[in-house]
């Protein structure tokens, strides 16, 4: 698969996740539990498991971590012949404790000058990444680093210059930036995206948006002219917006001026989506089929698959994007026959 054109290319961070087994604290542990973690790894496993064809890229060091993340994204038919790799840096890490109530789960993440905070433009293989139909990234990737703000910037120009279509979800992460510094920078970002994913709460945060979901998505729309917002909603599940009020013309064809509300998903390790993370925040599914939207349950049985196992914390309370790939799957059904 690495030499076809591809449907998505992820691109972001990647990390390795230390848990103690089962409930237990990391002061109880004796060994620890170690899974590859990472939004866009995960978004793409998921997608590539739904069908698409899919490629993954970051920025790893050359080391035994680095091939454990990179084994487990490729094994699900993800293509990652475009990983940067180098013979410095290091691998970010994470530490993570599940709760139960009224225990909640902590998370410490150790991620600071990993080698991708250092991905430059001139790095990337700009023939594979504006090939492809939609190139979707995280907002933690530009938080990252000053040097990520430059590239992902570059990225979107790129991406849209060649008509392809940029996803992006906002992702706020309070650790890695302030609001105010995620504001300047994003405001800057949003009017080259086509797809946007966003949580209520980093909607009000951020952009100083509330009121109705329906009303929020439209005024994202509005005020950064993209096309398609889909507004996550917690537990409540997602509401996805298309292309009216903007009148720019770049919305899926057919699907302009529809808002739906999506369902919560189950994931493929049978635990119910209760807590936000990534771009997965209460998942919802609103397919976009043949020029309509509907309401719909997303693969099998309304499952989806994921990176890593039952008790990978991306698959449980942790980051990952299951539910975002079936929103992107569905979206690009608008684009023509290519996407049935």
């Amino acid at each position: 698969m690495s030499g076809s054109t591809k449907d998505v290319i992820g691109l972001g961070d990647a990390m390795v996740s230390f848990s103690p087994p089962g409930l237990l604290r990391l002061e109880q542990a004796g060994q620890l539990e170690v899974w590859p973690t990472g939004a866009e790894a995960n978004a793409a496993v998921a997608l590539a498991r739904l069908g698409k064809r899919v490629g993954w890229i970051s920025k790893l060091p050359d080391h035994t971590l680095s091939r454990l993340i990179v084994g487990a994204v490729s094994r699900h038919g993800v293509d990652t012949s475009r990983v940067v790799w180098t013979p410095e840096g290091r691998v970010g890490t994470l530490f993570y404790e599940r709760g139960v109530p009224p225990r909640p789960p902590r998370v410490w993440y150790d991620r600071k000058d990993s080698a991708f905070t250092t991905l430059t433009a001139s790095e990337l293989d700009w023939t594979y990444l504006t090939g492809t139909t939609v190139v979707l990234m995280a907002g933690t990737a530009p938080a990252l680093s000053p040097m990520l703000r430059e590239t992902t910037r570059h990225i979107a120009e790129r991406v849209r210059a060649a008509g392809r279509l940029f996803a992006l979800d906002v992702n706020y992460r309070a650790k890695l930036w302030s609001p105010k510094e995620a504001t300047d920078y994003l405001v800057t970002l949003l009017p080259l995206v086509s797809i946007l994913f966003s949580g209520v709460r980093d909607a009000a945060r951020l952009f100083g948006l509330s009121g109705e979901p329906e009303d929020v998505g439209r005024a994202l729309q509005e005020r950064f002219r993209i096309p398609t917002v889909v507004l996550t909603l917690g537990s409540k599940g997602a509401v996805a917006v298309s292309d009216r009020a903007t009148g720019s013309g770049r919305g899926p064809r057919g699907c302009r001026g529809r808002v739906r509300r999506g369902i919560s998903l189950r994931l493929s390790g049978g635990r119910r989506a209760t807590r936000a993370g990534d771009w997965r925040r209460g998942g919802s599914a609103s397919l976009y089929h043949r020029g309509r939207l509907r309401l719909c349950d997303a693969g099998r049985g309304g499952r989806v698959p994921c990176l890593g196992r039952r008790r990978d914390p991306t698959v449980t309370e942790g980051e990952t994007p299951c539910s975002m790939s079936i929103w992107v799957q569905q979206v690009f059904r608008c684009r023509g026959s290519a996407w049935a």
